[in-house]
């Protein structure tokens, strides 16, 4: 048998701004670093491995301080927005 329903997936409070700032950070000290942030991203997004994130200027422990899921959520909220 089938299951023909759509799971719903719900996040809690909206914690854009904090997202923001992350991304903001991190992607500084990638692009700095000389790396692409999309593919350094996409890598740490799928794997969960924070290697794929630069240890310079903390940008590793930054995108740690808050969880994957969450991240991703405020980045395809803000993609959505903007279509």
């Amino acid at each position: 048998m089938v299951d023909n329903e759509t799971t719903r997936f719900e996040m809690g409070a909206d914690n854009s701004r904090e997202a923001r700032e992350i991304m903001r950070e991190v992607l500084a000290a990638l692009r700095e670093k000389g790396y692409n942030p999309v593919n350094q991203l996409v890598g740490y997004f799928l794997s969960g491995d924070p290697t794929y994130i630069t240890n310079y200027k903390g940008a590793r422990a930054v995108i740690r301080r808050m969880e994957r899921d969450e991240l991703l959520e405020n980045i395809i909220k803000e993609y959505i927005t903007g279509i």
